[in-house]
């Protein structure tokens, strides 16, 4: 039985592996439909090689820095429990593979590629693992000093916190660092559109990332009698929630419809095995507020040139889903319990400041030492043109 166990849960975790893998073509796709035409090929190249540059990361570094364990044992040692710890790295390797492609689309159509990269291996290897020991692994006693201060540990179990809010908190950094495309924002204050160049696209990305995340959610329970189809029905409700509002809010634009169930899942991954469906539908539907809203707010009021919104979306509903979780967690409100308010915000505190200090250092230190943006005629060029020497439609080859 321990055998039959053991391969079940080596299963289990690798298809939540195989799926979340998948949900990174849905950041490639969601960046290209709404980027500019001239830089659709630099979006899928990031997303790809970034992924590649996490893995080494994470293998090498960022895995025992988060939990302590390397692989340079005998493979005779690795195939234990069915290879379980094996594919439990791949399973956790494609979460920390999302820090850079949800920083990807914030800094698109300005970014140089080999820059990127070093910073990936930097978040990846080291900024990420430092709170995601923290938070999944009693690192440091951080846990054990909330759960004797109020009662209960921070809890985030599918990672609004650990891998959302911190993916967009250290994009604002670098989106700041980078500044606004050029063109975009006038000296008399106008504003340059910039229309996603392909919604199908966009809606492609958005679904792929939409059935990925069940994935993402459900399979955070990393064995097969930890399995729960609440958190199914929970990350469901909160995609419909955000949609619904998002939609509503944003007046029909297919931009902020597509965005809205990612903001509601996004914001149900801490609290999903805890929430009633309807605490969770709440969930979704604030964040889909929140990133109308927000996204608006940036981009026109405060001029922060974050090119799919990622702060808004992942830094933002990553954060309110640490929180929800501390609200729509608890038994008073049809909530399984065990959470608290207090240490839902210290948590989220605690991630939210690694990520900004860690994007400051990093893009800080790479834009004086090598730089991080294209020059103006590379960048009115297009990224694709000026970084990989060919577009992604026949009428813009290079010659």
């Amino acid at each position: 039985m321990d055998t039959l166990k053991n391969g079940a849960d080596a299963l289990f975790i690798l298809l939540g592996a195989i799926m979340i893998l998948a949900m990174h073509a849905g950041f490639a796709f969601l960046e290209l439909g709404t980027v500019r035409k001239k830089n659709q090929v630099n979006a899928l190249m990031k997303i790809l090689v970034d992924f590649a540059v996490s893995t080494i990361a994470y293998f090498f570094v960022g895995y025992s820095v988060a939990y302590g364990i390397d692989f340079f044992g005998s493979a005779e040692v690795l195939t234990a429990k069915n290879g379980f710890e094996l594919v439990k790295f791949f399973f956790l390797l494609t979460f920390a593979a999302a820090i850079p492609a949800i920083i990807s689309g914030g800094i698109a159509e300005r970014a140089k590629f080999y820059p990127q990269l070093m910073a990936t291996a930097l978040l990846v290897g080291l900024v990420y693992p430092f709170f995601e020991g923290i938070a999944w692994n009693q690192r440091f006693g951080v846990q054990a000093w909330l759960k004797a201060m109020f009662s209960e540990e921070f809890h985030d179990f599918a990672g609004s916190v650990v891998v959302h809010a911190v993916g967009g908190w250290v994009a604002l950094p670098a989106v700041l660092l980078l500044g606004a495309r050029r063109g975009r924002y006038t000296k008399d204050g106008r504003i340059s559109a910039h229309p996603p160049s392909n919604i199908p696209f966009l809606a492609l990305g958005a679904w792929i990332l939409t059935v990925g995340w069940f994935g993402f959610n459900v399979m955070s329970a990393q064995t097969l009698d930890k399995m729960n189809g609440l958190v199914a029905v929970n990350s469901l409700m909160a995609m419909v929630g955000g949609t619904l509002v998002a939609v509503l809010l944003g007046k029909n634009d297919p931009g902020f419809a597509y965005n809205g169930p990612l903001a509601g899942l996004v914001a149900v991954c801490a609290g999903s095995d805890l929430m009633h469906p309807l605490g969770a539908l709440m969930t979704g539907g604030i964040a889909g507020a929140i990133f109308v809203w927000m996204f608006t707010w940036t981009q026109n009021k405060w001029k922060v040139d974050d090119v799919l919104g990622v702060w808004p979306l992942h830094g933002l509903c990553g954060a309110w889903g640490g929180l929800a979780a501390g609200i729509f967690g608890l038994k008073s409100l049809g909530g399984i319990g065990g959470v608290a308010f207090m240490s839902q915000l210290l948590g989220t505190l605690m991630g939210i400041a690694i990520a900004l200090a860690g994007g400051v250092l990093i893009y800080g230190l790479l834009k004086k030492a090598v730089g991080i943006r294209l020059d103006a005629e590379q960048e009115f060029e297009g990224a694709d043109l000026a970084i990989h020497n060919i577009s992604s439609t026949p009428e813009r080859e290079a010659a």
